[in-house]
């Protein structure tokens, strides 16, 4: 499935916006401050006014539960919260082309509030998903302890990880898992000691 570049970014920076959260144990929450915004902002490319304050912190980390249903909800639910969203917001969507992104839709003015522009983005996007019937693609992390939630944008539905760390440190596992259970004599490495090595290879 080919969404629009737009679509596709809007999907992997609300994913990267849930996942600032703490959602499992020893996380560290990190929105946790002002300059923790400003990296996320510049690190996914926001534009339009900000006001750089612990209200507008607090809006946008206010944000990432509600946009963590996507990944819960059934088609309905999802329907109801991009609704929802959109109705927030009052979104009117047009034509814009700003940077090296080319012709995109914005539906909110570029003076709104930065966490309603996040919300109106990502509720947009996720009406791409549901109309594509795609749902599917919205998925948690299958690393035995991780619970980020990702997109699946590869072709045949074949990411299971939220990032490569997680895939390389699962395929390590499996590795030294293999290792373990060879008979002992084989010429093998018992203690998993050649994992990085397979890795690389």
């Amino acid at each position: 499935m080919h969404f629009t570049h737009d679509t596709a970014l809007a999907l992997q920076g609300a994913a990267a916006l849930v996942n600032t959260g703490v959602r499992r144990e020893g996380d560290v929450d990190e929105l946790a401050t002002v300059s923790d915004l400003e990296d996320f902002v510049r690190r996914w490319r926001w534009t339009g006014r900000r006001t750089r304050d612990r209200a507008e912190l607090d809006e946008v980390r206010a944000l990432r539960p509600r946009l963590a249903t996507f990944w819960e909800a059934d088609e309905e639910g999802v329907a109801e919260l991009v609704n929802t969203l959109l109705a927030e917001a009052q979104a009117l969507p047009r034509l814009v082309n700003h940077d090296d992104l080319g012709w995109h839709l914005h539906a909110t003015p570029d003076d709104a509030p930065l966490a309603s522009r996040m919300a109106v983005e990502a509720a947009m996007a996720f009406g791409d998903v549901l109309r594509a019937n795609e749902l599917r693609r919205l998925r948690v992390c299958e690393a035995d302890d991780c619970r980020d939630v990702h997109v699946d944008l590869s072709r045949n539905r074949s990411r299971r990880y939220c990032g490569t760390t997680c895939g390389n440190r699962m395929a390590a596992a499996a590795y030294r898992e293999r290792q373990a259970a060879r008979p002992t004599g084989d010429g093998g490495p018992a203690d998993g000691s050649g994992a990085a090595m397979e890795d690389e290879a």
